[in-house]
Formats: structure tokens, sequence, C-alpha cells
């Protein structure tokens, strides 16, 4: 009866060793792409610094947004690879679709403001000295 059980064993940890692998792949991808992000939104906080819009505070907004948009990514990833059957599969990926749609929004407003504000301070009269 064991030698039976051996393909199916055998056949269960490569299955689980494919997994762990495509986890330990979806985490470097992750790193890297937080990397990029941090290089990237360096790169537009000093752009944007020297400009009068200033944009600290708009490119602090992005940066802060996609932080939690790479976060919010990992978690998915660790949820659908906790998943035991095709209802947890949908019933995460609905979850996790429903959540950003509803970030998306919030994340816009966010921008929007922070857009708005460094516009009207930078539209200010630029000849009134008395401020």
């Amino acid at each position: 009866m064991t030698e039976v059980n051996k393909p199916f064993d055998n056949l269960n940890k490569n299955a689980e060793q494919a997994v762990k692998q495509a986890e330990r792949t979806v985490e470097q991808t992750i790193d890297h792409t937080r990397g990029v992000f941090e290089n990237y939104f360096d790169f537009m906080q000093k752009a944007f610094s020297s400009y009068p819009l200033g944009g600290t505070v708009l490119t602090e907004t992005l940066r802060n947004n996609t932080e939690r948009n790479i976060a919010t990514a990992q978690v998915f990833v660790h949820n659908l690879s906790q998943a035991k059957d095709l209802s947890d599969v949908i019933r995460i990926q609905t979850e996790y679709m429903r959540t950003q749609f509803e970030t998306f929004v919030d994340q816009t407003k966010s921008v929007t403001e922070a857009f708005r504000k460094a516009t009207t301070g930078a539209m200010e009269n630029p000849f009134n000295k008395s401020r």
C-alpha cells in the first residue's frame, strides 16, 4: 500500500515546492517593485521640489498611496496562496477587487486635494510681498 501512495507523496511534495517557489518569486517581485517605486518617487520629489509647485505634499501623497497599494497586493497574494478551493479564490479575488476600487476612489480624492493645494499655493499672487 505504501508503494501505491509514493507517486502521490512525490506529487504533493513537488506541488508544495512549486507553491513555495512561486511565493518567493512573488515576494521578490514585490520587493523589487517597491524599490523601483521608491527610486521613482525620490526622483519625482527632487524634480517637483525645484518647481514653484513645491510638490513635496503631492509626491508624498503619491508615495504613500503606492506603498499602501504594494502592501495590499502582498496581502492579496498571500491570501490567495492560502486558498483551499475555487470558491476561496473567487471570494479573495472579489474582496480584493472591491477594496481596490474603494482605494482607487479614496486615493484619487487625496491626490486631487494634494494637487489642488500645491497649485493654489503656486498660483497666488507672486508679486504680493506682504506674506
